[in-house]
């Protein structure tokens, strides 16, 4: 098992410093992120915790799955590594209709 977790269902409210003191009642916590929305500004409602150890990410997920924080119940589970997506860019020819 990985240390990075997903955190998923987040308040809007609930910021990276946040994150990072909630998840310290279950160990050493190297770094938090929630994520926000880049135009925006907004969180998208989800981030990533990164434990010190394996142990203390396995804690982190049977404390944290499913609890209520901040009015919300959290999703809490190793994080999978990020796909590589094709960069957008528009500017194609859309189910063959032309203008």
């Amino acid at each position: 098992m990985g240390n990075k977790l997903y955190v998923g269902n987040l308040s809007f409210r609930v910021t990276s410093e946040d994150l990072q003191e909630h998840f310290a009642t279950a160990g050493a916590v190297e770094s938090a992120n929630v994520v926000y929305d880049r135009e925006t500004g907004r969180s998208r409602g989800f981030g990533f915790v990164e434990m010190a150890s394996d142990d203390d990410a396995t804690n982190a997920i049977a404390q944290f799955n499913g609890s209520e924080y901040d009015g919300r119940n959290m999703v809490v589970n190793e994080a999978r590594p990020r796909e590589d997506r094709p960069r957008g860019g528009g500017g194609g020819n859309y189910g063959g209709n032309r203008w």
